[in-house]
């Protein structure tokens, strides 16, 4: 118990750096690219560790279970980390931190209607008080016309309801093979679509289309420019420390205590970002930015509870029913 501890320790300050590692190099590298190199060697990483549990445990991926992974793959590294990095081009990555640790808020609704989950009263508080925290931070009052503010918050609203998308209709294959497996699985498949991509960028009729819409940062996306001794200590951080290891200490960290448990992770990462943000990169952290914070921090609090209590009941049932 005291080893899944210190994974979620360990797994908080990795993914609580994430956005300032990013923001860092943004500038050095298309969202795009950057977004490749993170998941793919992410991926590689996760992928023999989900290889040897599979062997362990005996079991095979069919060529249905391969579709359903280029599916989740697509939604979640093409889809969502491409929003994602782009918000991050316009955000400060405290704000990013913070309003993408309320993918849980998009969750709840979405498991709603696609699993028929039951959702609680706590359920729907966490939501209306995770959303007042948005608001707070979004501070709608001062945006003004041309602020691209306003655009770096939708884009990391889009990363967060297209990242719930991904979370719950890939909950049957994480209940399946387990949630390393089919994280490893939708990385490798997602950055390897993300690759074809790449490619097709450099097609003259696809740049041309890109270009002529306003759309250049899709046209002509390179694949190694920027990386630069002084660009890859950040990337190696980025992508084999943060996305690699991060994930597979948070696993480590879901066997070792719970998954209610492990979840806390993305409740210290609201509190912990903007701190880091402020110390790391001299990120200012407003009255709105503080007050969003702390409401946000309520909300996941509330996600926790309700949470924690699910679990406790569905432990309880199984116990009755056995």
């Amino acid at each position: 118990m005291k080893k899944g501890y210190i994974y979620i320790i360990i797994t908080a300050i990795l993914f609580s750096s994430m956005e300032i590692a990013l923001k860092v190099v943004a500038t050095d590298f298309n969202p795009v690219q950057l977004t490749f190199i993170r998941f793919f060697i992410g991926a590689l990483i996760l992928w023999p560790i989900a290889r040897r549990k599979l062997q362990t445990r005996n079991m095979h991926l069919k060529a249905g279970d391969i579709k359903f992974f280029m599916l989740t793959g697509f939604i979640c590294v093409v889809v969502s980390m491409t929003f994602y990095q782009l918000s991050i081009l316009y955000c400060q990555a405290s704000t990013v931190a913070v309003l993408f640790s309320c993918n849980p808020v998009f969750v709840v609704p979405l498991a709603f209607f696609m699993l028929k989950e039951k959702v609680t009263k706590l359920n729907i508080l966490s939501i209306i008080v995770s959303i007042g925290g948005m608001v707070f931070i979004l501070n709608p009052f001062q945006l003004e016309s041309g602020d691209t503010r306003l655009l770096g918050i939708l884009f990391i609203i889009m990363a967060a309801i297209t990242f719930a998308f991904y979370t719950v209709i890939g909950k049957s294959q994480s209940e399946q093979y387990g949630g390393l497996v089919a994280t490893a699985y939708s990385f490798l498949f997602g950055s390897l679509e993300m690759l074809i991509l790449i490619l097709l960028s450099h097609v003259n009729i696809v740049a041309t289309i890109f270009q002529a819409s306003g759309l250049d940062i899709f046209a002509q996306i390179p694949l190694l420019k920027g990386i630069s001794w002084q660009t890859l200590p950040l990337i190696i951080y980025i992508s084999v420390f943060v996305t690699g290891l991060g994930y597979t200490s948070y696993f480590l960290a879901m066997e070792n205590t719970s998954a209610v448990t492990a979840s806390v992770v993305f409740f210290i990462k609201p509190a912990l970002a903007p701190i880091l943000a402020l110390i790391l990169i001299h990120e200012s952290i407003g009255f709105n930015t503080l007050g969003g914070i702390i409401f946000i921090l309520l909300g996941s609090s509330l996600t926790f509870i309700a949470n924690s209590r699910n679990a406790k009941h569905q432990t309880q049932s199984l116990k009755k029913g056995a």
